[in-house]
C-alpha cells in the first residue's frame, strides 16, 4: 500500500539530497513502497553498500618510503612491481611491534633459504621486512639481518605510519623483485620449509583461463567467508601465501581493505578474476603475542566480509587495475 507523504517530508528529503543524495532517494523509496516491498529491500541493500563504501585506498608512498637503507647505511630507491623480476622468490614479512618474535622467524627463514641456495646456486631470493609504523625496535632488529646477509638479500622498508597488515603486505609486494612472492607472518607460526609444498601446489595449477571461544568464533568466521565470499578455501587467514608476480600485481592493485580481512578480499578478487588457487596443508604452531583481540577483531572481520560481498555485488567497488609506482 502506498503511504501518503507528510507535508514536511519533501523539504527534508530536499535537504538530504544535497548532503546524501542516495540516502534521500532510499528514504523516499521506503516511504512510497513500504518496508516489506521487495523493491525497498533491494534498494536498502544497494544503498547501504554504496553509502558506506570507502573508496579504494590511494597507493601513496611517503617520501621516506621510496627508499630503503642498505647494509652500508646508504639510501637506495625501492624497485617496482612493474619491473621485470630479478629474483626467483620474494618473501614479504609484515611486521608491527615484532622485535621479540621476528628473530625466530628470520633465523628459520634465512637458514632454509641459504641452504637451498647452496644446493641450487640458480635459486635467488630476497626477504623484505615491512615495519608497519612500529613503536618498538622492529626496524633495528631487522637491520641486523640486513647487515649480516647484505641488502640484496634482506631489505627493511619502514613505513612512516601504520597502514594495517594488508597495507604493509601491499607495500612490500609493490617493492619486490621476485618471480614468485610469498607472504609470511612475522611470528614464525608456519614452518618455513613448507614453502616447497606450496610451490608444488602452485606448479600443479592449471594455466589461467583467458576468456575454543576463539575456536567457535573462528569457525563462525570461516562459515561467513564460505557463505559470503570465498568458496573451496578452508583457511583464508593463513599468513603463508605464495603468488606469481602477475597474480600479485592484478590482485593487490584492486585491493580495498588494508586491515585483518584483506586476505579474504584478496582471494575473492582472485576468484572473480578466475586466477587458479590451490590450498596446501602446512605445519602451523600458535605463537603467543598475536595482535588480534579475539571478539572485537572477529566482529570487525565479520562486518568486513558482509560489505565485501555487498559492495562488489552492487557495483560500489569495481575490479580495476591501478598504476602503482
Amino acid at each position: 500500500m502506498e503511504l501518503p507523504l507528510p507535508p514536511s517530508l519533501p523539504a527534508a528529503a530536499a535537504v538530504l539530497a544535497l548532503a546524501l543524495p542516495g540516502l534521500a532517494a532510499f528514504l523516499l523509496v521506503l516511504v512510497r513502497t513500504g518496508p516489506r516491498s521487495p523493491l525497498c529491500r533491494e534498494g536498502a541493500i544497494s544503498m547501504v553498500a554504496h553509502i558506506t563504501a570507502r573508496k579504494m585506498p590511494t597507493f601513496h608512498r611517503h617520501e621516506k618510503e621510496k627508499f630503503f637503507t642498505n647494509a652500508e647505511g646508504r639510501k637506495e630507491s625501492v624497485p617496482s612491481i612493474h619491473d621485470p623480476p630479478t629474483k626467483e622468490l620474494s618473501v614479504v614479512v609484515p611486521s608491527y611491534n615484532e622485535e621479540d618474535r621476528l628473530p625466530l622467524m628470520m633465523d628459520e627463514a634465512l637458514d632454509y633459504l641459504e641452504k637451498r641456495q647452496k644446493r641450487d646456486p640458480s635459486f635467488t631470493y630476497e626477504v623484505i621486512v615491512v615495519d608497519d609504523g612500529s613503536k618498538d625496535e622492529t626496524t633495528k632488529v631487522a637491520m641486523k639481518y640486513c647487515k649480516k646477509h647484505g641488502s640484496d638479500k634482506v631489505r627493511v622498508l619502514t613505513l612512516v605510519k601504520n597502514r594495517g597488515k594488508g597495507g604493509a603486505v601491499r607495500m612490500g609486494v609493490f617493492s619486490s623483485r621476485g618471480k614468485n612472492i610469498l607472504m609470511v607472518d612475522a611470528d614464525g607460526a608456519t614452518k618455513f620449509a613448507d614453502i616447497e609444498k606450496v610451490e608444488e601446489g602452485l606448479k600443479n595449477l592449471q594455466p589461467w583461463p583467458r576468456s575454543y571461544f576463539r575456536t567457535i568464533l573462528m569457525y563462525g568466521f570461516h562459515f561467513l567467508v564460505w557463505f559470503l565470499c570465498v568458496k573451496k578455501i578452508r583457511d583464508t587467514q593463513c599468513g603463508f601465501k605464495l603468488l606469481t608476480r602477475e597474480a600479485a600485481l592484478r590482485t593487490f592493485s584492486t585491493l580495498h581493505i588494508e586491515r585483518w580481512a584483506f586476505d579474504v578480499e584478496l582471494l575473492y578478487i582472485a576468484q572473480r578474476l578466475r586466477i587458479p588457487i590451490a590450498e596446501v596443508a602446512v605445519n602451523w604452531t600458535e605463537i603467543e603475542g598475536s595482535k588480534l583481540v579475539p571478539f572485537w577483531s572477529w566482529l570487525q572481520m565479520g562486518r568486513d566480509l558482509l560489505f565485501i560481498r555487498l559492495r562488489y555485488m552492487t557495483g560500489a567497488w569495481q575490479l580495476e587495475t591501478r598504476k602503482c609506482n
